[in-house]
C-alpha cells in the first residue's frame, strides 16, 4: 500500500482523470465490435478505477458511474 500526499488542486486534477477514463471505459464497454476478451479486460479496470475514484468522489458522484448488473454481464452470453 502507498501513501500520497496532495493538495486540494491536485485532487481535483486526479478526480478529474479518472472520471475521464471511466467515461472512456464505459464508451468502450458499450462497444459491439469489441471481443468478450478485451470487454473482460475493460470490465477489470474499470473495478480498480471505480475503486480509486470511491476513494475521493461523493455518494451522488460515485453513483453516475456505478455499473448495474446489466451492464457488468453485457454480452457474457455470446
Amino acid at each position: 500500500m502507498l501513501g500520497f500526499l496532495f493538495t486540494d488542486k491536485e485532487c481535483r486534477e486526479l478526480g478529474y482523470m479518472l472520471r475521464k477514463e471511466l467515461d472512456e471505459m464505459l464508451l468502450d464497454l458499450s462497444d459491439p465490435y469489441l471481443e468478450n476478451t478485451v470487454i473482460q479486460s475493460i470490465r477489470a479496470r474499470y473495478k480498480v478505477v471505480f475503486r480509486m475514484y470511491a476513494r475521493m468522489a461523493s455518494p451522488s458522484d460515485l453513483s453516475m458511474y456505478t455499473l448495474n448488473s446489466a451492464q457488468l454481464n453485457l454480452r457474457n452470453n455470446e
